[in-house]
Parts: structure tokens; sequence; C-alpha cells
């Protein structure tokens, strides 16, 4: 039978993992060391891995390209938390015969984040926080949400959910997406559009797309200027959407209202980004994924995902193609 003997969990940024997960279920001879930083450096993230014949590791924070796996001869298992990892190849990890196995997980906590920074945006909440917070009373006026125009681009699991809610705060739902038809919108509860009317009629405009080289700046300096001055964008699917120099020189220039950001073209953020100086931001440190329900799904499932290696039956296997 299979055996392993070091398990690595990389970037528990909260340091909570070992906390949350079943790992008493795990066999007692296997090690397991917890590491809380990311490491961008290959060659020092290869030498700190290069040890351990598993690795656990969170959604796409570290992610695994060919290079890296060549550099790791010991690996045998990878577990990713989620259903899939686009940031990890695949045929490299099939060349070398590592298993690469996913996790279940939940995703209406995005679409919980997704209106969080909408209200935020809209009632400018942080601002008349941090005004009360100051001595500082009603310091701006905010926006209703009933009666505007929600657009949502993508309009699948998350994207319909995220139309549902706005249906319930009485919004007019408009969706687009390359390949939705007017039966998967009506569903929903949207209406279906096209790209220009998405961008010139939406008051909020929210993203829900699966990246890929087709959706890669999908959101770039031609469609922000169909926009509305008014308008505001939100994005918790992924950074690279969005131009984010474009979406930086529209919200400075005045020419949309504002952006709730919970995804960037560079994870974790360093704090010298442009975006952090953007005026009429609300920006969250990619947390959509991130509550507790989620991560005790994940890390049973991760449990999970070693027993059915050692087993010789892996689960829920992730192949190439």
């Amino acid at each position: 039978m299979p055996n392993l003997n070091r398990l690595g969990i990389l970037d528990d940024y909260q340091g909570v993992t070992l906390a949350l997960g079943p790992w008493d279920r795990l066999p007692k001879t296997l090690g397991i060391q917890v590491f809380r930083d990311t490491i961008t450096d290959q060659e020092a993230l290869a030498a700190r891995l290069a040890p351990f014949d598993a690795l656990l590791i969170m959604r796409e924070r570290t992610p695994f390209p060919r290079a890296l796996i060549e550099r790791l001869p010991n690996l045998r298992l990878l577990i990713t938390t989620g259903a899939r990892n686009r940031s990890v190849d695949l045929d490299a990890c099939a060349e070398r015969g590592i298993t690469v196995s996913g996790t279940p997980s939940h995703g209406h906590p995005t679409v919980d984040l997704t209106w969080g920074l909408i209200l935020s945006l809209l009632r400018r909440i942080p601002e008349q926080e941090r005004g009360l917070r100051e001595g500082r009373w009603q310091v701006a006026l905010g926006n209703a949400l009933e009666g505007r125009t929600l657009g949502v681009m993508g309009l699948g699991n998350l994207g319909s959910r995220v139309a549902r809610v706005g249906q319930a705060f009485g919004m007019r739902t408009i969706a687009w997406s390359q390949n939705l038809t007017e039966e998967r919108a009506a569903a929903a509860g949207a209406t279906r559009v096209d790209k220009p009317t998405l961008l010139r009629e939406a008051d909020v405009l929210t993203l829900h797309l699966i990246l890929s080289e087709r959706s890669r700046g999908i959101l770039g300096a031609a469609e922000l200027a169909q926009m509305q001055p008014g308008a505001v964008v939100v994005n918790t699917s992924r950074g690279p959407l969005i131009d984010q120099a474009a979406l930086i020189a529209a919200l400075k220039e005045g020419r949309i209202a504002g952006a709730g950001i919970d995804v960037f073209d560079q994870e974790p953020l360093p704090p010298d980004h442009p975006i952090l100086a953007a005026p009429n931001t609300v920006l969250t440190p990619h947390l959509g994924y991130v509550t507790e329900e989620n991560y005790r799904t994940y890390f049973a499932g991760a449990v999970e995902a070693v027993q059915g290696y050692l087993d010789g039956r892996p689960v829920r296997e992730l192949r190439p193609g």
C-alpha cells in the first residue's frame, strides 16, 4: 500500500488549519508541518517543499507550475482546497506520477461578500463608520439599491445567486456572458443583454467569470469608458478579469463612481500597490471563500484525500484535460 511520511500545509494565513480539521484521523506516523507565510521566490519555495511527499495548498495562494513541480522529487500527493485549481500544472503532475486531489467547498460565502461590497459602496458604510469614529456625524450621502440596475457578467452558479439577491432588493437585473442564453438568464430572474448594453445600463456591475485566456482583461479601458459615471464595479472572482491599471485610472479620473475589489493581479497585495491609493474603493484581501464553514469542509476533505491515497483509492482526482 502507498505510504506518506511528511505533509506540508501551505499559506495558513490565520493559523487555524490544525484547529479546524480532523487531522487526528490520520496515521500518527505522518508528520504535519504548517507554513503561514507565502514564498514567491521559486528557488526558496522549492528548497522548503523538497522534503515533503504530500502537500496541501489553499486555492491559488501558491501556484504550482511545471518548473516548481519538477523540483519536488519526493512529492506524491498534492491536495488543493476546492474542486479545481488552475494554478496547478496537472500535465506535469501526471507525467511525474503525482496524485492531485480536490476537496468539497461552498460557493455561497462569495455571494455574501459580493453583497457586502455592494452595500458598502452604495451606502458608503466604511466612510460613514470612519467619520463616526473621528467624531463626525453623517459625512456623506449614500444610494439605495431598489430601482437600480444590477449588471451580472457571468451568470453561472454564483452569478445566479447574486442576481436573485439583487431581485430581493428590488433591483432590475440584466446579465451577459459569451455563452449566456435567454432561457438561462430568465431562470435566474435576469434579462439577457449584449455586452455594450450591460456596460451602459448597469449601476452595479459584478463579475462572476472563470479566469481563462478568453476572459482575461474582459473589463478593460474600452469597457470602463462605456459605463455610467455613477456606476460601481465589484469583483470577487479573479483579479486578472479586470485591467487593474485601467480601473485605477477610471477611479482617479472619476469616470466611474467606485469599485469593490476582493481579488487582485498580485496576491498577497504588496503595500505599495497603486490600487491602495485609488479613491472610492472598498478593498478586501481575497475573502470570498474565507469562512470557518468553508475551512472545515476543506480540511475534512483534505483528510479524506490523504486517507484515500493511503488506501490506494484516491478521491476527487484532478486530471489533465
